[in-house]
């Protein structure tokens, strides 16, 4: 059986590449849930400011005009608290 080639070697795909965003978000905003085994680094989340452990489940959302490259991580009560559409 012949190997793959190694991942490392592969041009990188974007950020959104197969995955589907969150049908909860809010319009223009693009929302993605990401695990605990996911979250391999520690974030400082927007909204409390506090920060959001390696290894904590939580949000990563930025608007859809602004691109990934703006995203932020956040936790889950606070996106719902000070999110785009927080305390409806």
């Amino acid at each position: 059986m012949a190997r793959r080639p190694s991942k490392h070697l592969r041009p990188a795909r974007p950020l959104s590449a197969g995955l589907a965003a969150d049908a909860s978000a809010p319009a223009g905003w693009v929302v993605r849930r990401v695990s605990g085994a996911g979250a391999l680094k520690e974030y400082r989340c927007p909204g409390c400011q506090r920060p959001i452990a390696a290894g904590t489940p939580h949000l990563v959302a930025w608007r859809s005009a602004d691109g990934a490259a703006e995203r932020r991580h956040w936790h889950h009560p606070c996106w719902l608290r000070f999110g785009p559409e927080g305390g409806r």
